[in-house]
């Protein structure tokens, strides 16, 4: 907020990017796409910054340009999942708030089929990858997940006041990992299917049905 809308006055909008602003994002964005789809097929140590930069249709150095380093990569990609993932679930709390659990619950559910389904290099770099990022990021990426958790454990418990909070804490691990198992168990099927089949099994795991 501007201190002209403090006073009464209209707020002003954020200046557009420029067309050098814009095309740099556009570049860090390559970038990023690249060292995702390289890590996921390959592994964090086997690629080097070339093989990113190549993806990306740029020489290696030109790669520090955006990023300090391989590692720095790493971590735009998992903190940034494990902070997207995060923002979504409290969106969902927030809109259900003081009311409509089930709903709430259906409404994570959803949320996370779509992010299983459409994040599967992700999922296999935070598996395989997880223990390459700095310490920092790595406590970073375990708080946002353990806070993720519980978001969907305080919602089931109001679903289900019956459970104990070990059985909804179980439960959600359960679901959970299930649908990050996605990238793992399934080929050749179109996302739609994927999705419903998804829904049905966390929805009979998580008695919605």
């Amino acid at each position: 907020m501007t201190a002209g809308s403090e006073a009464g006055g209209t707020s002003e909008a954020s200046p557009a990017p420029t067309k050098r602003q814009a095309a740099k994002e556009r570049r860090r964005q390559q970038i990023l796409d690249s060292a995702k789809k390289l890590f996921a097929r390959q592994g964090f140590r086997a690629v080097s910054i070339d093989d990113i930069g190549a993806g990306a249709g740029i020489s290696g150095p030109a790669v520090y340009r955006h990023f300090d380093s391989k590692e720095a990569l790493l971590a735009e990609l998992l903190v940034g999942i494990s902070k997207r993932l995060h923002a979504g679930m409290s969106s969902i709390v927030a809109a259900h708030s003081g009311a409509q659990p089930r709903e709430a619950m259906e409404d994570l559910l959803a949320f996370h089929v779509e992010f299983a389904v459409n994040e599967p290099e992700l999922i296999r770099i935070q598996d395989r990858d997880f223990e390459a990022l700095q310490e920092g990021d790595r406590k970073r990426v375990r708080r946002l997940q353990r806070e993720y958790m519980t978001g969907w454990e305080d919602v089931l418990i109001h679903v289900h006041p019956d459970l104990e909070v070990a059985g909804v804490r179980v439960l959600v691990q359960a679901v959970i990992g299930m649908l990050n198992s996605t990238p793992y168990v399934v080929r050749r099927l179109d996302k739609d299917v994927i999705e419903q089949h998804l829904r049905d099994a966390a929805r009979a795991a998580l008695r919605l049905g």
